[in-house]
C-alpha cells in the first residue's frame, strides 16, 4: 500500500480492555466505519498464535477499508503476514535495523510503513535518520494506557514537528474534550486508544475524533 501521510489523521490503535462481550474484530469495524484512517494492533498479552490469527482476521478487514495495518512492536509477526508495517518504542528495534529485517535493499523494504516513538527532537531527528517513516510523540496529555510515560510539552511538541520532514502523530489522553488543545503543534494525526475504543458508540465516537482532527491538522 503507498503511504499518504493523510492517512495519518485519525490513528486508532487497539486495546481489548473494553470489548464488553464484543469481539476486537467488531470493534475495529465500526472504528473504521466512523473514519478511523490507519489502525495499529497492540497485544502485550496474547500468545503468539492468537495473535497471528487475530492479526490476519484484522488485516483482512483494513485492506476492505484501504486503511494501512500495522503491528505494534512485533517485526516477526509484521514480517510473516505481510502487514504494511511496524511500530516501535525507544526501547525496541532501532528504526534501521527494522528496515533491515523487512527487507535490506528490497522493494518490499523500502515500502513498508515504519512508525518510532520519540519524546525529544534529539529522539525524533535520529528516528527520520535511520528511516523511520512516521513519529508517534506523546503523551500530549496524561495517559492511561501508559502510566510509566511522562506528558510531552506541547511547545516541545511543535519543536518536534518543525525540526523532521517525516509526519509526526501525537498520542496519549487524547479525547473530544482536549483535541483541540493541538491546533497549532503541526502535527499530522492524532493517535487513539480509548477515546474510541472505550466508547459505548465506537463508530459515532470515531466520527467526531475524525472532524475534530482535520480541524486541528488544517
Amino acid at each position: 500500500m503507498r503511504f499518504d501521510r493523510k492517512q495519518l489523521l485519525l490513528y486508532g490503535v487497539t486495546d481489548r480492555s473494553w470489548l464488553n462481550g464484543q469481539t476486537l474484530y467488531e470493534q475495529v469495524r465500526q472504528a473504521l466505519e466512523g473514519g478511523v484512517s490507519f489502525l495499529q494492533l497492540r497485544e502485550k498479552n496474547l500468545s503468539e498464535q492468537a495473535f497471528l490469527e487475530e492479526a490476519k482476521e484484522i488485516q483482512k478487514l483494513c485492506r476492505e477499508y484501504k486503511v494501512p495495518f500495522i503491528i505494534n512492536d512485533n517485526v516477526d509477526l509484521a514480517l510473516e503476514i505481510d502487514a504494511d508495517g511496524v511500530h516501535v518504542g525507544q526501547d525496541d528495534m532501532e528504526a534501521g535495523e527494522v528496515r533491515k529485517r523487512l527487507g535490506e535493499d528490497k522493494i518490499i523494504g523500502e515500502d513498508k510503513i515504519i512508525g518510532v516513538s520519540a519524546h525529544s527532537v534529539e529522539e525524533a531527528l535520529r528516528a527520520e535518520k535511520c528511516g523511520a517513516t512516521y513519529l508517534g510523540s506523546g503523551a500530549v496529555f496524561g495517559s492511561g494506557t501508559k502510566k510509566d510515560v511522562g506528558t510531552l510539552d506541547h511547545e516541545v511538541l511543535k519543536e518536534i514537528c518543525a525540526a523532521v520532514q517525516i509526519p509526526v502523530v501525537a498520542i496519549g489522553g487524547i479525547s473530544r474534550d482536549n483535541i483541540l488543545q493541538l491546533k497549532g503543534t503541526g502535527i499530522d494525526g492524532v493517535a487513539v486508544i480509548s477515546a474510541i475504543f472505550a466508547q459505548k458508540d465506537i463508530r459515532a465516537a470515531a466520527q467526531e475524533l475524525r472532524k475534530l482532527s482535520e480541524e486541528v491538522c488544517r
